[in-house]
């Protein structure tokens, strides 16, 4: 089961590699597009894969001072979004192993927030109920997954990855990514519906 995409405002990668050199040369306005553009997809996958937002503010600013630092090994020609995304992951995961960080459930960001608005305003009420009792399932689901699992959810159906991008975010054989996505998404199905059967259970009648 794929996760609802969420309209995330993509930075468009024309101008994306001349910023970089831009950067790279010193330039303190094309630093500041590229965090620009770039801090708020670094915060969200942090404060996915970590669900404090205090540690995942402390990961994705970590993160960018250490793609700023290392900008000169990276190749211009190619999009940045993976390379700092693997980044954040890779401080993440540092993070979890240093201070064994149990995962809370993730919470709206100042800027919005991230989870899909699944409710459309011109419903009647049983359907925008309907609705966004489905999304509660999803997200419940979503965080009892493995590790694992629920990083490649999010990078997919979150950050709009595609396969290639997040091979390389994760360091797998692009099979991998596609294997380990699909029994992600039975496993998000199977919970989904679990969790449907239950609610149903609880309101039928003695």
């Amino acid at each position: 089961m794929a996760l609802p995409r969420i309209p995330l405002a993509a930075a468009p990668l024309a101008g994306e590699s001349e910023l970089v050199n831009r950067a790279r040369s010193g330039d303190s306005a094309a630093c500041d597009e590229l965090a620009r553009r770039y801090r708020q997809p670094a915060y969200l996958l942090a404060l996915q894969l970590l669900g404090d937002p205090d540690d995942a503010l402390d990961v994705a600013q970590d993160a960018l001072l250490r793609f700023f630092s290392k900008l000169n090994r990276f190749n211009s020609g190619l999009p940045v979004k993976p390379w700092l995304l693997s980044i954040v992951r890779n401080r993440a995961v540092d993070l979890v192993r240093r201070r064994k960080v149990r995962r809370a459930e993730p919470i709206e960001t100042e800027e919005g927030g991230y989870r899909p608005e699944l409710v459309d305003r011109e419903d009647d009420p049983e359907t925008s109920f309907a609705r966004r009792e489905l999304a509660e399932r999803l997200w419940e689901s979503l965080r009892a997954l493995p590790e694992a699992q629920r990083e490649i959810l999010v990078l997919r159906d979150y950050q709009d990855l595609s396969y290639a991008e997040i091979a390389e975010v994760l360091s797998v054989p692009l099979g991998t990514v596609m294997s380990r996505l699909h029994r992600a998404r039975a496993s998000l199905r199977e919970l989904v519906e679990a969790r449907a059967r239950a609610d149903q259970r609880r309101r039928s009648p003695l």
